[in-house]
């Protein structure tokens, strides 16, 4: 009888320390994850915020559309020297070449603005997924805490009917 008893003491002890333990790994684990929740914060703050127009690839497009306006800008000016064109022909294709410009201006917001979208869509995936993890962590704390309380309230079943309190 004494053996039985200390071996459920024994078992409860264990199963005590199995469940606490089992907690603080889960609570480090959750730790990690707050970790790559603040990065994916910081990930989506630096790059959702970032302005179209200043990426290199904006710039290159921006870059090579104002160098063949300024090409096409002094082609219409020659042209007009040489065969006596007139200045509203030069305006006209000013014109043109400033639209075209407005037009690569627009290329470049709307490709920001998916690209915004882009971003905000993979930082609430990942948002979510590492929620769903720490509330899957949180249960499996709460098993582990069920599982030591139960061990504890075994142990005193098994003390109150030895003990003839039972």
């Amino acid at each position: 009888m004494i053996q039985g008893i200390i071996g459920g003491a024994l078992g409860a002890v264990s199963s005590i320390f199995g469940g606490l333990g089992r907690n603080n790994a889960l609570k480090k684990q959750i730790k990690a994850i707050e970790s790559q929740k603040r990065e994916n914060q910081a990930w989506f703050d630096r790059h959702y915020n970032e302005d179209a127009t200043q990426r290199a690839d904006a710039q290159r497009m921006l870059t090579m559309t104002m160098d063949r306006i300024s090409q096409r800008n002094r082609a219409a000016a020659g042209a007009a020297a040489v065969m006596g064109g007139t200045a509203e022909s030069v305006a006209a294709e000013k014109a043109a070449n400033a639209q075209a410009l407005a037009d690569t201006a627009s290329q470049i917001a709307a490709a920001g603005a998916a690209r915004k979208d882009r971003i905000e869509g993979q930082y609430l995936n990942r948002k979510n997924e590492l929620q769903a993890q720490i509330n899957d962590l949180e249960g499996q704390k709460r098993s582990a805490l069920d599982i030591a309380g139960g061990a504890i309230g075994g142990a005193a079943e098994g003390f109150k009917s030895f003990s003839g309190l039972g």
